[in-house]
């Protein structure tokens, strides 16, 4: 990427943008920077403006992350995409790599961590820490199952547990994730079945003791 890339910073904390947008500024002077608060007005950019990179943040209002994913590659196929996320990369970084995102990054990272995963996006369109390239070695070679309950759960009932335990009620969390309350109550029995759970602070623990 050449020093007038074109960065969306996509996060719906202001101080999370502006930090990473100082950062970047620090990093890359002459890069051309925008900012989105939400999926909605993420994908109005996409769909107006071009763009070399997109820093996005996992959980956002008016959409789901896969729903992103999936717009930003049928707009800008070429759009490199870096998850920035406070989620935890062990459980996290592969997943997300899946759904097509070309790195991850913690927000806990320090600086200059955050520089070599901006750089390595600038410079390669890639991104993911030595830890997590140890941990993809590992699991090959050793075949392991991941020790955490919470893999076992599909991407989408993945982001429905994800909004319970942040406390949505259903009518909100179908709202955000743009499906009907009937099809979002499905989705919750299913994780209760899955992690053989009852209740919502059985849910919230899982993700205490797993999610950190």
């Amino acid at each position: 990427m050449h020093n007038g890339t074109r960065i969306l910073v996509a996060d719906d904390h202001g101080i999370v943008r502006m930090g990473l947008v100082q950062i970047i500024k620090q990093l890359r002077p002459q890069a051309l920077l925008s900012e989105a608060e939400d999926y909605k007005s993420l994908s109005a950019l996409i769909s107006k403006e071009s763009f070399d990179l997109v820093i996005l943040d996992v959980n956002m209002p008016n959409g789901t992350l896969q729903q992103a994913i999936d717009f930003i590659k049928l707009k800008q196929p070429e759009l490199k995409i870096l998850i920035f996320s406070s989620q935890d990369e062990q459980l996290y970084a592969l997943r997300y790599l899946k759904m097509g995102a070309n790195g991850f990054l913690n927000k806990l990272s320090p600086k200059e961590q955050i520089d070599e995963a901006l750089s390595a996006m600038f410079l390669k369109g890639q991104y993911i820490s030595d830890e997590i390239k140890d941990s993809m070695v590992s699991n090959t070679l050793n075949k392991q199952q991941s020790s955490s309950p919470i893999e076992v759960l599909s991407n989408r009932e993945l982001e429905v547990a994800n909004k319970l335990v942040e406390g949505l009620p259903l009518k909100e969390l179908s709202n955000q994730l743009n499906l009907h309350t009937s099809t979002v109550s499905t989705y919750k029995n299913r994780v209760f079945e899955k992690l053989d759970i009852q209740s919502i602070p059985e849910l919230v623990e899982i993700f205490r003791i797993y999610n950190q």
